[in-house]
């Protein structure tokens, strides 16, 4: 990174020059940053940051500010890009980093109170719900066709973002621009899992062999072999997770991890008419329900497995000090070399995990871990999700005054141009763009990423998605998750009166804002409440209890499973 804060450094005290800057910034950009890391030639390199120059000239010395969450890849927008952007178009750029909590609460002061406190957001897609049915946000495709067109860059190429299915709206139109993205993927130290004589007890105690869990069951047996165990002097654990009750408990479950249990319908990117949170909407795409009793899953039965497997594999499998760690502090506990495996990787923790010198690296700069699809709980079926990636995508407010989100635009274009999107997921591993992907530069960065990119380039991605349009007011009813959930975590309440409560009080916003009318058609407009089992004997979600959940243990080996993708 001290390359990258020198060439930001020069790059900002070039702004101190003329009211906007020419060519000759550009190219010092492009030598000293991006080099041979871009999809496009230097030729179409240098053409697109003369179509920024010249789009540029009405906004020269105007302040624009933008905020994102504090992760690697925004961290290199901010310290390096931002200057660059700065020293090339004249447009003073302050791009705030933090917590993406406070993100969302920024966007939600700006939404009620029409104050224009930044001119662009990178917030989640899991918003696209909020954005479509509240219509404070600009719809980018009729304002890039038509008050944006000036500004909208014609090597954009929207066909080359594999995101847009999830920053679009049930009306077809894009409201948001993907800037980074990633997967939770099950996680698991490769090496042990090829080691001759811990694959020799495991087929010995299980009757089958060690390999990456298709299933919870699989998952399970290997949980329970691996902890307790001594491996190069250190007492091992079969599985890490996190408890604390705090904000991000709350996407340890909305990411997708009822779905991965199979609590939903089947749909890509997300369950219809029952998403992954278990509200069900209409054919009109409103919210109908959340309880059973409306016909949502939020407690059915399988809402009910889904955590309290989490909460048995946490108690028996994982380090003690799991249960009292957030987001961020349980992401980096594998690097230290005791963890066997994990359903549930955040692959923004990638880049810390291959830093040399770690106990899971190689001496060659390889790892000793490996990245493969999270194995799904016994209520899943073919066609549903089973797994989460998170979009941070660029959003415009109506409540920004025009010129400003235009300059705005041309922030967010450059920092997911081709020109800069293949450095840029060098630094941050967040991939956008499928020409980034399938670069030669990421073929030969493969062994060093432990199926990231493999993972990325094959058709399994697809049945991984944010949170869907179900979801009518992200912001208020995320919070209700992570604070029913974490009773249920502490013991203060059983799994099913803690999903009996989540999912009342998911209702009981939804009520209001269906009697507010602020969402008209698009809002709410819940379902009578009928006897439950009217809704569990319906076709798909909810689901009735099964008789076991303990399906047959399924592996698959590794390498077999890469061979498959390709």
């Amino acid at each position: 990174m001290k390359l990258h804060l020198t060439t930001a450094m020069a790059l900002a005290l070039m702004v101190s020059g003329p009211a906007f800057a020419d060519m000759d910034a550009a190219k010092s950009f492009l030598d000293t940053e991006i080099g041979d890391l871009s999809s496009l030639s230097r030729a179409d390199q240098e053409a697109e940051m003369q179509w920024y120059i010249d789009a540029a000239k009405p906004f020269a010395g105007m302040e624009i500010k933008v905020v994102s969450e504090n992760i690697a890849t925004h961290e290199y927008e901010s310290k390096v890009l931002a200057p660059a952007f700065e020293a090339i178009t004249g447009i003073k750029l302050t791009h705030d980093l933090i917590g993406e909590g406070d993100v969302v609460e920024k966007l939600q002061t700006q939404m009620q109170s029409g104050q224009n406190i930044y001119d662009a957001f990178v917030n989640d897609s899991d918003l696209i719900g909020t954005h479509w049915r509240y219509q404070q946000v600009r719809n980018l495709t009729d304002w890039m066709a038509n008050e944006g067109a000036d500004v909208t860059s014609p090597t954009l190429d929207l066909e080359d973002f594999i995101g847009l299915d999830f920053t679009s709206a049930p009306d077809g139109k894009l409201y948001q621009l993907p800037d980074q993205q990633f997967a939770n993927l099950y996680w698991f130290r490769y090496d042990w899992f090829n080691d001759p004589a811990i694959k020799a007890e495991f087929l010995e105690k299980y009757g089958y062999e060690l390999g990456v869990p298709v299933n919870w069951s699989a998952y399970e047996d290997i949980a329970e072999f691996f902890t307790g165990k001594n491996i190069d002097g250190q007492e091992i654990y079969g599985n890490m997770d996190y408890g604390k009750k705090d904000p991000s408990l709350g996407w340890r479950y909305t990411d997708a991890w009822m779905s991965m249990a199979g609590m939903g319908d089947k749909g890509e990117p997300n369950g219809l008419p029952v998403d992954e949170w278990g509200i069900r909407v209409n054919e009109n795409s409103q919210p109908v329900g959340a309880c059973v009793a409306r016909g949502g899953a939020t407690n059915s039965p399988a809402a009910v497995y889904a955590i309290d497997k989490a909460i048995d594999w946490l108690q028996k499998y994982a380090p003690p000090a799991a249960a009292g760690m957030t987001f961020s502090e349980a992401g980096p506990v594998p690097a230290q070399g005791n963890i066997a495996q994990q359903m549930f990787m955040y692959t923004t923790f990638v880049a810390s995990l291959v830093e040399p010198g770690l106990p899971v690296m190689n001496d060659d700069g390889t790892p000793k871990w490996r990245l493969a699809p999270s194995p799904h709980g016994a209520y899943w079926e073919e066609g549903m999700k089973v797994g989460y990636q998170d979009v941070g995508s660029w959003t415009l407010m109506d409540s920004t005054p025009e010129d400003q989100a235009k300059a705005a635009w041309l922030y967010a274009q450059f920092v997911t141009s081709k020109t800069v999107d293949v450095k840029k997921s060098h630094v941050g591993l967040t991939f956008i763009r499928e020409s980034t992907i399938q670069d030669d530069s990421f073929t030969e960065r493969a062994p060093k990423l432990g199926g990231l990119v493999e993972f990325y380039r094959s058709p399994a991605r697809v049945q991984w998605s944010p949170t869907g349009t179900n979801v009518p007011d992200y912001p208020k009813l995320a919070q209700l998750w992570w604070q029913n959930i974490g009773d249920a975590m502490s013991g203060a309440k059983s799994s099913q009166d803690a999903l009996d409560s989540l999912c009342a009080d998911m209702e009981n916003v939804m009520s209001r804002l269906e009697r507010a009318g602020v969402m008209g058609d698009l809002g709410p407009a819940l379902n009578e409440e009928k006897d439950a089992e009217y809704w569990l004997s319906q076709p798909g979600a909810p689901k009735p209890a099964l008789e076991t959940t303990d399906e047959e243990p399924k592996t698959i080996a590794y390498d077999e499973l890469i061979a498959s993708w390709n």
